[in-house]
């Protein structure tokens, strides 16, 4: 009998020593899957991934400055092309310029008015 007791005794040592390790897990994992970490730790991430493409664009324009500065005059006039056709007379027309006449109302009867 006390064979018996002996292997109860192991088993109920050995449920609690694996009942804490699953407690210890499930803590573990409420910690990595804690919404306010995992906002912080993609803000990190986001972080070093911009100072990293910074870096590399930097070292980017150091090797290639001539490419840099073409890249930076085609932005410029495409953002100010509309300004840069108005210069040579091609911006969009206006009503002072439009020799177009002003659409005529058509009086046509109402199909849901009642007579």
């Amino acid at each position: 009998m006390s064979g018996t007791r002996l292997s109860v005794a192991a088993a109920e040592l050995d449920a609690t020593i694996k009942r804490e390790r699953l407690s210890a897990t499930a803590k573990e994992l409420q910690a990595k899957l804690n919404p306010t970490r995992i906002a912080k730790q993609a803000v990190v991430d986001a972080t070093v991934a911009g100072e990293a493409a910074a870096i590399a664009s930097v070292d980017t324009v150091r090797r290639n400055p001539g490419a840099a500065a073409g890249m930076v005059a085609v932005a410029g006039l495409f953002l100010a092309r509309h300004r840069i056709a108005q210069l040579f007379g091609r911006g969009p027309r206006t009503a002072a310029h439009d020799d177009t006449p002003p659409p005529v109302a058509i009086d046509r009867p109402d199909p849901m008015k009642r007579k």
